[in-house]
């Protein structure tokens, strides 16, 4: 693997991949379209096997290890849907994997886990301590740790996503993508960017616990207190040794947006109404910020679609 993230690392990762994730389908939203103004299409990385586009970067990542270092095990640290993915790649491979999570990981995605045959530890009280865990299990039992975004094969394997976009529409002009770690991000603004520089980008995430955008508006990586959000898959530290993704995400990305927990709410509430669709608080940010939007003026925009795993408690509440 190179030093660095290359559209031949993406190429690589897209050829890898292939057997275990799904190309997704980019459908238009006709009543997006309708009340903003510009061509809404939406990514539907929530159709994935995993219910999230996690299972890209995690794909490639575990694929790309040796025979000795796939014998001995491998452990992550997550949120949810990257621990998901790492556990659902490792059964396919019959790999044995540990997922170090925190107390504030909803209920459905520990269950999800448990029937994927991952062993889970659940750490502290947000992901940082669940991190520290993680690599306490490398010291002491040598498992390889998947980490979550900060890593190029994870990277690169993101980046397929930007690949399929402009297979799928070569107009697009405009890329709306939740942001958290920046690994998803990083990878599809790279590629996009690198052969069509005249995309921009628009990064968006919660108000609360906002941890990339604040640590861009600092010009280095902060910790913050997580807090209760509808966005919980995009809790979480960039961790205290960043190689890649806040250097990345603060040269590829245009624009940092924070978005309420309102406007998440309504684009939950947007895709069961309208595209028949459950989907998290984390991939209703885009739709909630491209729905705040209203003086469109014909531009081709997409939005990623994250992922789907949410608990049956918040979208009973939410109806």
């Amino acid at each position: 693997m190179e030093n660095s993230i290359s559209l031949r690392s993406v190429f690589k990762a897209k050829q890898r991949i292939q057997d275990i994730i799904t190309e997704t389908p980019l459908i238009y939203s006709e009543q997006l379209s309708k009340e903003t103004g510009d061509e809404v299409y939406l990514k539907l990385e929530n159709l994935q096997p995993t219910g999230a586009f996690k299972l890209r970067g995690a794909a490639n990542k575990i694929l790309s290890l040796t025979s000795e270092e796939k014998q001995k095990g491998i452990t992550t640290f997550s949120t949810g849907n990257h621990g998901i993915a790492v556990a659902y790649v490792a059964k396919q491979l019959g790999i044995h994997a540990t997922v170090c999570i925190s107390n504030r990981v909803p209920k459905e995605k520990v269950n999800r886990l448990e029937r994927l045959d991952a062993t889970v530890e659940i750490v502290g009280e947000n992901q940082d301590d669940a991190e520290v865990f993680c690599y306490e299990l490398e010291k002491t039992k040598g498992l390889s740790v998947i980490k979550p975004f900060d890593d190029l094969h994870v990277i690169a394997g993101q980046g397929t996503i930007g690949l399929e976009i402009l297979h799928q529409l070569p107009e697009v002009q405009d890329l709306v993508i939740p942001l958290s770690g920046g690994g998803l991000l990083s990878g599809i603004a790279y590629t996009l960017k690198s052969i069509a520089p005249d995309i921009t980008i628009q990064g968006v995430t919660m108000e609360k616990s906002a941890v990339m955008h604040e640590s861009l508006k600092r010009g280095a990586p902060v910790v913050l207190n997580e807090s209760d959000t509808l966005a919980d898959s995009l809790l979480g530290g960039l961790g205290p040794d960043n190689k890649y993704t806040f250097s990345l995400t603060k040269k590829y990305m245009d624009e940092s947006v924070l978005i309420s927990e309102k406007m998440i709410e309504k684009g939950i509430v947007f895709m069961m109404e309208y595209h028949k669709m459950i989907i998290e608080g984390a991939a209703a940010a885009g739709i909630g910020r491209v729905m705040q939007e209203r003086n469109g003026d014909g531009r081709y925009v997409v939005i990623v679609v994250t992922g789907n795993n949410v608990d049956h408690q918040t979208i009973k509440n939410l109806m």
